[in-house]
């Protein structure tokens, strides 16, 4: 009797821990190109939103933006909020980041950190557990090309991916949807690799 208990507990904590893992972070890392530099000039530029629920990039930007400056990103500056009197253009996500990167290509920052979010929502049922999905890029601007030498007819030069990971999470009935996001970002930006010099 105590030995078959002892069976199903065992089981039991088995069929528990994997369920754990289940829920947990799936973080595939696509793209690695070279070291990052944490001392150098970073701009947050719009995280595209393709998921079912408004403004979830720029809630997806507040998180990410705290989180590189705890990880000592300090040089780490917001795009222009579009003026509230252009509301077709702050509504197309597409058209923000464009004129983000148009921007930010003049102003001499070393890299751009962007992104998309594929999944923010509720899962319906009893618990509606969170589920999060969310690509992250980081892009050299130093090879985006300047519109000055550029004409009508000729392209503008996209800038280069050095860094990129995608993931999913789902978390729990009773979690709420920004620690999904927090415990997913967090995830994903430990497959940064810095420079190690001094400053």
């Amino acid at each position: 009797m105590y030995k078959t208990i002892t069976i199903k507990l065992r089981t039991s904590g088995i069929i528990l821990l994997s369920l754990l893992i289940l829920t947990a972070c799936s973080v595939d890392q696509v793209y690695h190109h070279t070291v990052l530099d944490k001392q150098a000039n970073w701009v947050l530029l719009p995280v595209i939103n393709q998921s079912q629920t408004p403004q979830a990039g720029e809630r997806v930007e507040a998180v990410l933006a705290s989180l590189l400056r705890s990880r000592g990103i300090n040089h780490l500056t917001h795009y222009p909020r579009t003026p509230t009197s252009q509301v077709l253009t702050m509504l197309d996500d597409q058209s923000r980041y464009e004129a983000a990167l148009k921007w930010a290509s003049k102003q001499g920052f070393r890299y751009g950190i962007t992104g998309t979010v594929e999944e923010w929502r509720y899962k319906a049922g009893l618990d509606g557990e969170p589920a999060v999905g969310i690509t992250l890029r980081v892009i050299d601007l130093s090879t985006a090309g300047s519109d000055h030498n550029k004409t009508e007819t000729s392209q503008a030069t996209t800038p280069v991916v050095i860094w990129s990971a995608t993931g999913a999470r789902t978390g729990w009935g009773r979690e709420g949807i920004a620690v999904a996001t927090h415990t997913l970002l967090n995830k994903l930006l430990d497959g940064m690799i810095f420079s190690q010099h001094n400053k």
